[in-house]
């Protein structure tokens, strides 16, 4: 891999918590960085931040409202654009679950596996043509120990909905992905891994801590640039340990269901 400071990487919903601490890192780190959110003062607001706490001022910031698919195709067509060399991806931005009941995306998708899972889908899909030329590339998927099989009968939770529910399959179907995505980029220098980087972080979808927001960082960060993690691809980690996933990540049968699915829901054609 290339040294830090010769890296650029993009990491998604890096306004607040675990995305912006990352972006921190890296930038202190001397890698130019893309930050990506929804909120367009916000965005602005953290490249200032990071630039005073880093003296980086390779930070570049990107708008995007991800329960958009097509604002997803704008902000990967912006960022290939602008950046010919892409040294890593990090689908971080997220939401929790929902207490307020079933909300859907702009296109009627069920919104947590739309924002959790399909965007990143399509923002990584959109993305690889740049990432294979930058390799060796890296994707890193912050997914979830809290994972529940999907039910590809009720996948967007029509019949019988929990907030819950609808969080886990979205995490666990980002497993899935990256177990897919390895297979489908092996031999290319482009790798995929996924981690549930630490238990109920102090961020704002967490009301009651109990890990450090820094332990968090620490264990995606090594996904991101740990020379040591060189080629190491297709697998899950429950912080910065090695983990087995839900059963249904494994399955091939539902991997390609899964795959077949995300494709349709966003107008692409497997492997595009």
């Amino acid at each position: 891999m290339r040294p830090v400071r010769d890296q650029t990487v993009l990491v998604t919903g890096a306004t607040d918590g675990l995305g912006k601490a990352l972006a921190t890192e890296l930038a202190r780190a001397g890698a130019t960085v893309i930050v990506h959110g929804r909120d367009n003062n916000r965005g602005k607001a953290t490249l200032a931040e990071i630039t005073t706490a880093t003296g980086n001022d390779r930070l570049h910031w990107y708008q995007a409202d991800l329960a958009h698919l097509d604002q997803i195709r704008d902000l990967a067509a912006a960022v290939a654009a602008d950046n010919p060399r892409l040294d890593a991806l990090v689908s971080n931005a997220g939401i929790g679950t929902s207490p307020g009941g079933r909300q859907e995306s702009a296109e009627g998708i069920e919104l947590r596996f739309a924002v959790n899972y399909l965007a990143g889908y399509l923002l990584i899909r959109l993305l690889l043509t740049t990432l294979r030329a930058s390799a060796p590339a890296r994707i890193v998927q912050v997914s979830s120990v809290g994972q529940a099989p999907i039910d590809f009968d009720d996948v967007m939770l029509t019949r019988s909905y929990s907030g819950g529910q609808a969080y886990c399959q979205s995490k666990l179907a980002q497993i899935m992905f990256t177990f897919d995505l390895a297979d489908e980029l092996a031999g290319t220098g482009v790798t995929v891994t996924a981690l549930h980087p630490a238990t109920y972080m102090p961020t704002k979808m967490v009301a009651r801590p109990v890990s450090t927001l820094q332990s968090g960082v620490d264990a995606t960060l090594r996904l991101v640039i740990d020379p040591v993690l060189d080629g190491v691809t297709g697998r899950y980690y429950n912080g910065q340990r090695e983990a087995r996933a839900d059963p249904q990540a494994y399955d091939p049968a539902a991997r390609a269901r899964l795959r077949t699915l995300s494709d349709q829901l966003t107008g692409l054609t497997s492997g595009s």
